[in-house]
């Protein structure tokens, strides 16, 4: 045989399965095809391990029986209500027995019997499987379990011109998906197409139609697989992944079957999917918990997961696994496990899931009435709630103190909010009987009064807990995020320790590109900008205010009518275009706009321009919350229930609109601050931006894109206003492995509290006072304390508005740091002290009775100023492009500084100037000598004379480039076509700015030194 030959592939793997992988050859000429079974292997294995149900089967059918066993397993493994997965995890019923065909290890220790039932499971091995009586087609390899096969494997080998694409090819086009051995949860379960670099795999062959998943381990933060020094890429697949007791272990608690229902007019739809573990998500469930088992509670555990991972079927198999876990010393690790989450999706999945591993009922309860069934099904050890955050602070007054009592919890799209005192409640709740007892241990030894006491409960609150192990899942940790639920540097799982927190286990943004399992949302991106000129309209010319004068300006040009009707031209037609029939004419689009008014005129714009062009296959969905006034239209109020009206007239609710969206009614959904997250609308392809996004927000929003769908290839993504660049920045940090930047540390809060106690507002008599009444304990409160609290924060209040107003706007932001600050470190800081504790309460409170501050004149340039001129034109196009290996950290707050911006004034006219030369105009088309006016106006303008004599002809083109299009857009009335051609050409632009540099550069140095000679 040829070492390097398919053949040679195939006898290595078959070599390390039956000497190492617990696994035996079985005769491929013992296959019934009629069956799909290995008939005595099947008959071998009952009979050894049910020799009772044997006895009794044998006594009825007499030489029938061993027919009769196979007939009704048969009719088992065809069911379309049982199925070969149902049917290995739970047996069949023959004559009114019972029958196992396999058996699974238990999650805690194997009793003498159950541990010989375990070793009596046979795994085989056959090659070249003829597995039809009509065709001599065979099959590479093929896994079976006690006679069931289970598995099937395709090789190739790149020696021989061969890869998986091969592979899957022969199974698409060779293999019939009739033939019994294929057929759809009646038989093998899962379908390997491998070489020696890569696997792919699938649990349904459909013919041409059939899917492929990636089953690689990924390549420096990339597809694919490292490379293995000791042989085969791939060998992780038949070393570890299909080892005896992984793969018995994968068919007992992984695999399981997706059911999903759909309402297709009149009818209910049903569509089923088997789904196997990724890679990741197999290696992710198992190193948590080989970490949890010996580590126990008290440790916290950070997932990065991609976008379109498949992190609920991640959370649903730990969930199951950590809520049956044991330790060596076959103690219960966890007596529930909490599963923190906002997505009502994820509880119906859950329960499917596990009832298919147990066919218990009770095992999962959601918790959607009120806070007394929460803190009924923590009193009574629910095995897995599914709860949101909100539901804790109430918890505590539903139900007395809880028992000592061990916890997982497992937080849904972890973020910063899960610092903030909601999760110091659930903390609390949780962990009460263990903060108490430390609490009064300390108490007791230091000699403090019941306040005190207290306030040392809140400190242990905010902290690890000892009882609590925490899970979170996110694809976009922020810097709190990592810190709290981080691990200090290295593999945790490796007992590595030490640096700056990171994941601990990760499948990143760029890894699910590569392998196709979510779209890259920046391959396709468009940037637009608005040029415009405004005119001031009155004779005054009124002293403003700088900042606030420019965002009032922006905010009159956004919504200007003008504008909202060329934008919305530009995004119809583009969705006529270009968008609506993509992914078989299904193709959706979403419009994010900058705030709910900007929401209604977009959805009243839409719906005229598509009216008024009389254009079929388009309708609008807005969504907003609250009712919105419109300062255009006195007396009007709108709402999203309002302005979303069907076809027959009748109001779309609110929480029907998801799922009016994803029929073919609905193309186009309009949105202010909603389904930016969360949103999981797969046929989504096209978003229109019009506002300004960044970091986390940015990467968020566009991943509204990034789902997966038959048919969808790409998507696309066409911007008002960020820059090409800033949204670069935003995805770069979570490309690959979020790291931290700059680390906060506790010596920022000493030094604002520093800085705090020298404005004398608050004094620290005040605070104490404070703290024993808000600290005192529930069984000691009167009606009183409210009013006491109340004189302990007035004097603080009155003292806040003596202040100069610059001082108070100072204060009142160093105020918010402390407050943001505390209430991060506090759950970081290896130590607890309680006068930053106290502080904090006061300020939390103090903060709610200060007079809010003057914000400064509010602008309203509506009758003032007037738009004259106004172009949108295209930007860019093509990809945005993100760098491998290139990390950009997060850091935290490490400036305790307020940053407040300071008031400058200058004349409403020249704002308008500046504006206007940033954003361009529109003019009538000039004279012949209009180039020589762009160059007289370079040459006369001062700040350009200055750094053409302070700068080498190099460092000035810097310079005047940036001030050049300023200088075009002012003389555009001169020519409009050239400067539209200098705006829009490239090339066009670089000659132009190229001869006028020189002339320039020359002619201001010549002019100087002329003056300098006289």
């Amino acid at each position: 045989m040829k070492q390097h030959t398919e053949q040679a592939f195939e006898t290595a793997i078959e070599h390390h399965l039956t000497t190492t992988g617990g696994y035996q050859k079985t005769d491929r000429d013992s296959f019934d095809p009629e069956r799909g079974l290995f008939t005595q292997d099947v008959l071998a294995f009952i009979k050894k391990t049910q020799p009772r149900e044997w006895e009794y089967l044998e006594g009825i059918q007499k030489d029938k029986a061993e027919a009769t066993l196979l007939d009704d397993l048969c009719r088992a493994l065809d069911s379309e209500h049982e199925g070969c997965l149902a049917v290995l995890r739970h047996g069949f019923k023959c004559f009114g027995k019972l029958f196992r065909v396999a058996y699974f290890a238990p999650a805690s220790g194997m009793n003498p019997d159950t541990q010989a039932l375990y070793a009596a499971n046979q795994l085989s091995v056959i090659r070249q499987l003829r597995y039809s009586s009509k065709h001599g087609n065979t099959l590479d390899v093929t896994l079976a379990l006690n006679g069931i096969p289970v598995v099937t494997v395709e090789l190739k080998n790149a020696m021989t011109g061969q890869t998986w694409r091969n592979a899957i090819h022969q199974y698409k086009n060779d293999r019939d998906p009739s033939d019994l051995i294929f057929q759809f949860k009646k038989r093998t379960l899962v379908h390997f197409a491998v070489d020696t670099d890569e696997v792919y795999m699938t649990t349904r062959l459909s013919g041409k139609n059939t899917c492929f998943l990636p089953f690689n381990r990924g390549c420096g933060g990339g597809a694919g697989n490292p490379d293995n020094p000791g042989g085969y890429k791939t060998a992780y697949l038949w070393e570890q992944v299909l080892e005896r007791h992984s793969f018995l272990d994968i068919l007992a608690r992984f695999i399981h079957l997706q059911i999903e229902e759909k309402k297709l007019g009149g009818r209910r739809v049903k569509r089923e999917t088997m789904i196997f573990p990724r890679y990741h998500q197999l290696d992710c469930v198992r190193k948590v918990v080989d970490h949890a088992r010996p580590n126990g509670t008290g440790n916290n555990y950070l997932v990065q997961h991609s976008a379109g991972s498949g992190k609920s079927n991640s959370i649903a198999w730990l969930a199951h696994r950590l809520a049956t876990l044991y330790n060596d010393k076959d103690e219960k690790v966890y007596d529930s496990v909490i599963v923190v989450t906002d997505r009502v999706v994820l509880d119906q999945q859950l329960q499917n899931t596990i009832y298919q591993f147990e066919h218990k009922q009770g095992v999962v309860q959601k918790i959607d009435a009120d806070s007394a069934q929460l803190a009924d099904a923590l009193s009574t050890m629910v095995p897995i709630i599914i709860t949101t955050l909100q539901k804790f602070p109430y918890a505590t007054e539903k139900m007395g103190s809880l028992e000592k009592r061990k916890y997982a919890v497992i937080i849904d799209e972890a973020h910063s909010s899960q610092g903030g005192e909601t999760a110091t409640e659930m903390k609390g709740v949780l962990s009460e009987a263990y903060v108490r007892e430390e609490a009064a241990k300390y108490g007791e030894e230091h000699g403090l009064p019941d306040h005190e006491e207290e306030i040392v409960k809140t400190m242990l609150k905010r902290g690890k807990q000892p009882n609590i192990s925490f899970f979170a899942f996110t694809a976009t940790p922020k810097y709190k995020t990592l810190e709290v639920f981080g691990q200090p540097g290295g593999d945790l799982s490796a007992g590595q320790a030490g640096g700056k927190p990171q994941p601990f286990h990760l499948y990143s943004m760029r890894q699910a590109i590569d392998e196709g399992f979510i779209l890259d949302v920046l391959k396709n991106y468009t940037t637009y900008k608005s040029y415009y000129r405004l005119i001031k309209s009155i004779e005054d010319d009124p002293r403003v205010d700088k900042r606030k004068a420019a965002r009032a300006l922006a905010r009159f040009m956004s919504l200007h009518p003008h504008n909202i009707a060329q934008k919305t031209e530009v995004m119809v037609e583009h969705f006529r275009h270009f968008t609506m029939h993509r992914i078989g004419g299904k193709a959706k689009a979403m419009v994010v706009t900058s705030s709910r008014l900007h929401a209604v005129k977009y959805k009243q714009a839409f719906d005229k321009y598509i009216a008024e062009k009389k254009y079929h296959g388009i309708r609008t969905l807005v969504a907003f919350s609250g009712t919105v006034v419109d300062p255009d239209a006195p007396g009007m109020e709108y709402t999203e229930t309002g302005m979303n009206v069907d076809s027959k007239g009748k109001r779309i609710k609110e929480k029907e609109l998801p799922k009016r969206f994803g029929t073919d009614e609905y193309q186009v959904l309009l949105v202010a601050e909603k389904y930016q997250t969360g949103f999981d609308q797969p046929l989504l392809h096209t978003m229109y931006v019009d506002k300004r996004l960044a970091g986390i927000q940015a990467v968020q929003t566009l991943s509204r894109l990034n789902r997966t769908a038959p048919g969808k290839e790409d998507t696309f993504v066409l911007d008002f206003v960020n820059e090409a660049d800033d949204i670069r920045e935003a995805f770069q940090p979570f490309y690959e492995q979020t790291s931290i930047g700059e680390q906060a540390e506790a010596q920022q809060l000493y030094e604002l509290q520093a800085k705090l106690d020298e404005h004398q507002v608050y004094h620290k008599v005040e605070v104490e006072e404070f703290c024993k009444v808000f600290y005192k304990p529930k069984r000691n409160q009167t009606a009183a304390d409210h009013a006491r609290m109340n004189a302990c924060i007035d004097p603080a209040v009155g003292r806040f508005t003596q202040l100069e107003e610059d001082v108070r706007e100072e204060f009142r932001k160093e105020l918010v740091a402390f407050r943001n600050l505390y209430g991060f470190m506090a759950q970081v800081i290896p130590f607890q002290d309680s006068d930053l504790e106290k502080l904090y309460s006061y300020i939390r409170l103090l903060l709610t009775k200060l007079p809010k501050g003057d914000r400064g004149p509010v602008y309203n340039f509506d009758d003032d100023i007037a738009l004259k001129y106004y172009r949108l034109q295209k930007i860019s196009e093509g990809s945005i492009m993100l760098e491998a290996g290139k990390q950009e950290p997060v850091s935290g707050p490490t400036d305790v500084g307020t940053g407040a911006p300071h008031s400058d004034e200058i004349e409403l006219s020249k704002l308008i100037d500046i504006l206007n030369e940033r954003f361009g105009t529109e003019f009538k088309p000039g004279d012949q000598l209009f180039f020589e006016s762009i160059r007289e106006d370079a040459i006369a303008d001062g700040e350009l004379r200055q750094a053409a004599m302070a700068n080498t002809m190099e460092n000035f083109d810097y310079v005047f480039s940036k001030a050049l299009e300023g200088l075009f857009i002012d003389r555009m009335d001169q020519n409009e076509e050239i400067t539209a051609k200098f705006m829009n050409e490239d090339r066009f632009r670089e000659a132009v700015s190229k001869h006028l540099l020189k002339e320039v550069y020359d002619q201001i140095r010549e002019e100087a030194e002329a003056v300098n000679d006289k």
